[in-house]
């Protein structure tokens, strides 16, 4: 067996310029080279590869061979690659970041995250994202660390000498329970009630937040880390609790979950705040995500009617 040698990136893009075309004449007119050029490559790439890519004899298409047809998407792969790679190089060279690494608040509207990953993946195809979502302190602790490039906090995260802020929006919350909840049968919830009855409550693991609480009114409290699970509690009725309004709409709606009236309750506004390090402010791509946050949050549907 005869010895391989390395083959060109250009036999390469030549070979896959006659499959896609299916001549070597539109493949020569295709890349604006002459017909022989086109020929003299693919006899080079059957040479240094020892095989033979297509069935010449008795036709004037060239015909791929069973051994052409099994080497078309590895030479795809490497060509590919090689343009990614010249990509990514231009676009280090103009600043852009190569990685992001984000941390998101869990009361960050899914939907809206959601288009603007999609978003930044068709602007930025060329910057690794890296996608944390976490509660409270945690989102601060991640860009304090490090291992964050900036991220998206709520309110209740105290000013730190080592970060910056800068406000993005809101999203609102609402207090509720279950229909079956003692205190959605309620008429008229006198002050001090909600005191009675267990509530839910979002809390994280991080030294930020640590035996801080936020929004708390019952001495009797369930403590989640995941805003799923409270929301399941609260629509068996185990308990009362703040959420989103964005997650909860649809079950006001339906009546899955009452709002309540509570003469204790705030304005229920939880606003999100971009954070990053002083010493590493934001880059391009970063700077467009801050101000995509704030258009998405700005899109996101008003609150529903108040009881």
């Amino acid at each position: 067996m005869a010895d391989l040698s390395p083959t060109s990136l250009d036999h390469l893009k030549i070979f896959l310029a006659v499959v896609e075309e299916g001549s070597f004449n539109r493949a020569a007119r295709k890349l604006g080279r002459a017909l022989s050029v086109v020929s003299y490559a693919i006899a080079q790439l059957e040479t240094q590869l020892d095989v033979v890519l297509f069935e010449r004899s008795g036709s004037r298409r060239p015909v791929l061979t069973d051994t052409g047809r099994a080497l078309i998407s590895e030479a795809r792969e490497v060509t590919n690659g090689v343009d990614g790679l010249l990509a990514k190089v231009r676009s280090l060279r103009q600043g852009l970041e190569a990685e992001l690494a984000i941390a998101v608040d869990v009361m960050m509207p899914g939907d809206a995250l959601a288009r603007l990953l999609r978003d930044f993946q068709d602007m930025y195809p060329h910057v690794a994202l890296r996608l944390h979502v976490e509660a409270l302190g945690a989102v601060a602790a991640l860009v304090l660390e490090g291992r964050a490039t900036f991220g998206i906090a709520g309110p209740d995260i105290a000013d730190l000498p080592e970060l910056e802020r800068e406000g993005v929006g809101m999203v609102h919350l609402v207090p509720v329970a279950a229909p079956s909840h003692p205190l959605a049968t309620m008429t008229r919830i006198a002050p001090g009630e909600a005191r009675r009855h267990l509530q839910l409550v979002l809390t994280d693991r991080s030294a930020l937040t640590s035996g801080r609480d936020f929004s708390v009114l019952s001495p009797r409290t369930w403590r989640l880390a995941d805003l799923g699970a409270k929301h399941m509690l609260l629509r068996e009725g185990l308990g009362w609790g703040s959420m989103p309004v964005h997650v909860v709409r649809d079950d006001l709606a339906a009546g899955r979950l009452v709002e309540l009236a509570l003469p204790e309750r705030q304005l229920g506004e939880y606003t999100l705040n971009a954070l990053w390090r002083r010493d590493a402010p934001p880059g391009p791509a970063a700077l467009w995500v801050l101000e995509a946050v704030r258009e998405r949050l700005a899109q996101c549907p008003p609150d529903p009617p108040r009881p």
